[in-house]
């Protein structure tokens, strides 16, 4: 079998593994390839030659066989991995990551390393208390108080059921190159993205509004159904906007450094109320608050797997320009992105990666696309050439 039939079998069983619910592997991680042979097919990723499998593949016939096994199954907890599954499929050469653009012949400048700082993104935050006092969370950092606990990797709060006679609130915050999950006293979960900020209170009183602020950066949530809380509903206030929640799943992005604050639903309904207009959004449906004008837009998302696949520990790049896509990985990896050509900057690209790749392999991807001639890294610094 060739380099290019063995990169398209991988792909195939990581499809498979993601319609049964289960991880993906990358090709570093699989078992179907000796070391000479993984050796040989990074190789021929870094020249390029692999692009000459996208010749080979039917996206549409793909896309529908992966559309039939969709339809077979139920459940929520699949949706994300369904998604996930289409996405591979439709690419077909899903190795951890792949950036796909037309293939040139160009010569490759070799890389510049001076002193590579950049480092991969991990679990950790900065829990701000009550009383003003700061708990550095991360790996191997455990803390515990009277109503939250910390394993390093995520933020439980407990269940209460006193009325609270003072809101206490806690503030949660996602430095550059940091991610975290916490559970709200409500059972309302939520996943945090690097530069992100959320403030919430200790306890919800029952019945009442459960009010909440992404002050901000990027968070997705998944919301305890008022239900269960005699009727209590859920919102989420940021810059400019507010959303009213009954019980759904849902991603906001309102970064500091952009001028548009998106919230995408994905399952539910949710209220998106500005200074101007009122807007109930359906699932797939994603507003678009522009800052600058003060107007709102309305858009449907094909595959939200796209916009929310940061909280499996994937990024996923459909048709983004390149500024986009190094803003991103700008807040993952906590670096400073320079870009010399202007015209690169709007160069789009298709692809996946593992957030658990290092900066330099998700280069390599982007190189062999043939737009970047070469990078520089000195210190944390990102030189794109």
């Amino acid at each position: 079998m060739g380099h290019s039939n063995k990169i398209k079998s991988l792909s195939e069983k990581i499809a498979a593994s993601l319609i049964k619910n289960e991880a993906p592997n990358d090709l570093e991680m699989s078992e179907s390839f000796d070391a000479k042979t993984k050796e040989q097919m990074l190789s021929e990723i870094k020249s390029g030659k692999h692009l000459e499998l996208l010749k080979e593949i039917d996206t549409e016939k793909d896309w529908k066989i992966l559309e039939r096994k969709i339809q077979q199954r139920s459940g929520k907890s699949s949706k994300f991995w369904y998604y996930g599954a289409a996405a591979t499929v439709a690419l077909l050469i899903t190795i951890g990551f792949v950036f796909n653009k037309t293939n040139q012949e160009q010569d490759f400048a070799e890389p510049i390393i001076v002193n590579n700082n950049i480092e991969i993104g991990t679990d950790k935050a900065i829990l701000t208390l009550e009383d003003g006092s700061d708990v550095v969370l991360g790996k191997g950092a455990v803390y515990e108080s009277n109503h939250v606990a910390s394993n390093g990797e995520e933020l439980i709060y407990k269940t209460s059921n006193q009325k609270q006679t003072k809101n206490n609130y806690n503030t949660l915050t996602i430095p550059r190159g940091g991610q975290f999950y916490i559970l709200l006293s409500d059972g309302t979960k939520v996943w945090l993205n690097s530069e992100s900020q959320l403030k919430y209170p200790v306890a919800f009183n029952k019945g009442e509004t459960r009010e909440v602020e992404l002050v901000y950066g990027e968070a997705y949530f998944d919301v305890s159904p008022s239900t269960e809380h005699k009727g209590a509903k859920f919102k989420v206030f940021n810059r400019s906007q507010e959303i009213e929640v009954l019980g759904t799943e849902f991603n906001i992005k309102a970064y500091k450094d952009e001028t548009n604050i998106s919230t995408l639903l994905v399952e539910g309904k949710v209220s998106v109320t500005t200074a101007v207009a009122n807007h109930v959004l359906v699932p797939n449906q994603q507003s678009n608050l522009n800052l600058e004008t003060n107007t709102i837009s309305i858009t449907t998302v094909a595959d939200i797997y796209n916009e929310t696949a940061w909280r499996d520990g994937i990024f996923s790049f459909e048709n983004k320009p390149l500024t986009e896509i190094l803003k991103v990985l700008s807040r993952w990896y906590d670096m400073d992105v320079i870009i010399e050509n202007t015209l690169q900057k709007e160069e789009r690209f298709i692809g996946t990666f593992n957030k658990s790749n290092s900066i330099e392999d998700i280069l390599i991807a982007i190189k062999s696309t043939n737009f970047i001639n070469s990078y520089e890294i000195n210190d944390k610094t990102l030189v794109i050439k």
